[in-house]
């Protein structure tokens, strides 16, 4: 059963306390510092002064909060950040990311990072092409990239994406961002306040749960299966909360690989109008499917400007020079450009030259059949080789990840210590998880690594499995 933030099972209050707490592992308020008081939070917030009552009196339970007599509640010493992975800076801001911990560890076999192994792509060929760049462009790294993109890549881009993903868009509705990871900060950054409802997946991508967080919003969850999603839940959800959001990934799933069909794409541009509910499409893995192509993008079917596409060519084509396509209506443009030009003034123009003149090429759009049949050969390995574990998964279509329910008999947290210790890593499922309870799922990438490393580090995982 799905499981909704602010509801009995996840009561509001809790998402205070998390909003709160999150706030003071970021240094906002710090150790001894007086908090806001019951009535101005819950003006802030626009809840019921009860409810942050509560919140206050289970922080104080936890220890991350004490009071002083006539006076208010104090951030409690015991509430200080540590173990985050990441140094304090000199305003006191701390960031925890488990998820960039575990992919920067050291490790033989890395089934953690959702990326190609750089073997498959064609580096020199990639080479030949920036030094035919610089020979094109001599004042390329003395200029400025526009705030939107380079001229002459959003108007390939338009058509590109007009032929190949029925996309209607002009150049001008395109924005050139550093990673899709870049245009989603951007746009939680100009449409979520705190304590703002969004609707994920679950499971999703876990750095996009951060970032909401980040900018302390809730977070309301809608499981995602190999049919599609519940549309009667997400209606529900919608008409209750009217979140300001969705942020979506539909086609090979990360991290399950599924994709939504057809019928449920237009259904959701339906109640995305209906509900004033932004659809945020993440599209980073359309081209690596390995049978059918996948059915046309959900912004394909929006003529209201509901949905925001975000085609991302970082997994696959070139990953150092991290090009993102984001496709949006104005007004909500102008809005991202403003965003943008805050953020660092315009993605790099020599990475977006580089990208422009190599992705045009005859010879990668041919690599990229090639790279599919690879990924699908790596796919196979990594199914073979844990097949006898008892571990449980859906075959994915496409994608770069095996998301792989795990046996009963089998503890998690004693998994992945000791796959560590024989210089494994994957991802945990509550990584992906917004309620952070799906303990007995793993994410397994088998992208990233040569195909004999693969067999090999799947096959002592594997083994591993088998004797715990």
């Amino acid at each position: 059963m799905n499981k909704i933030s602010g509801n009995e099972q996840h009561p509001l209050f809790r998402q205070v306390c998390e909003y709160m707490t999150a706030r003071i592992d970021r240094g906002e308020w710090r150790v001894h510092d007086k908090l806001p008081s019951v009535r101005l939070l819950a003006e802030e917030l626009r809840i019921h002064r009860l409810t942050v009552f509560k919140a206050y009196q289970r922080l104080k339970e936890d220890g991350k909060v004490y009071v002083k007599d006539k006076s208010g509640y104090y951030v409690s010493p015991a509430a200080a950040p540590n173990g985050c992975g990441e140094e304090e800076t000199a305003l006191g801001y701390r960031m925890c990311n488990r998820l960039s911990d575990i992919q920067r560890m050291p490790v033989k076999y890395q089934f953690s990072q959702a990326l190609i192994d750089p073997n498959l792509l064609p580096n020199l060929y990639l080479s030949d092409y920036v030094k035919e760049v610089f020979d094109r462009y001599p004042k390329v790294m003395g200029t400025y990239s526009g705030v939107e993109g380079d001229n002459e890549l959003r108007e390939f881009l338009s058509g590109h994406f007009r032929v190949s993903r029925l996309l209607q868009a002009e150049p001008e509705e395109l924005l050139i961002t550093s990673g899709a990871q870049q245009a989603i900060n951007l746009i939680a950054s100009i449409m979520l306040m705190p304590m703002d409802c969004v609707l994920v997946e679950r499971p999703t991508y876990g750095v996009a749960l951060d970032i909401f967080r980040q900018r302390g919003a809730r977070l309301l969850t809608v499981d995602i299966t190999p049919g599609g999603y519940d549309l009667e839940e997400i209606e529900k959800l919608m008409e209750q909360y009217r979140p300001r959001l969705f942020y979506i990934n539909p086609t090979q799933h990360n991290p399950t690989g599924y994709t939504v069909p057809v019928w449920q794409r237009k259904r959701l541009v339906e109640l995305a109008e209906r509900y004033r509910c932004l659809i945020v499409e993440d599209d980073p893995f359309r081209d690596m499917y390995f049978a059918a192509e996948p059915p046309p993008p959900i912004f394909s079917y929006d003529t209201e400007g509901w949905v925001v596409y975000l085609g991302s060519f970082s997994k696959y084509v070139a990953p150092g020079l991290r090009i993102c396509a984001v496709i949006c209506r104005f007004p909500l443009m102008d809005k991202l450009i403003a965003a943008k030009f805050m953020a660092d003034n315009g993605t790099p123009l020599l990475n977006q030259k580089i990208f422009l003149h190599y992705f045009t090429s005859p010879r990668l759009q041919g690599h990229l059949a090639k790279l599919r049949i690879a990924l699908q050969v790596h796919k196979e390995i990594a199914e073979r080789e844990l097949a006898g574990t008892g571990c449980r998964w859906t075959a994915p279509q496409g994608g770069l990840n095996l998301w792989v329910n795990l046996p009963e008999h089998i503890p998690p947290e004693t998994l992945f210590r000791k796959s560590m210790e024989r210089s494994i890593a994957f991802v945990p499922g509550e990584i992906c998880d917004p309620l952070g309870e799906m303990k007995s799922w793993i994410r397994l990438s088998y992208s990233f690594t040569p195909e004999d490393v693969l067999r090999e580090g799947m096959g002592k995982l594997a083994e591993l499995m088998r004797n715990l």
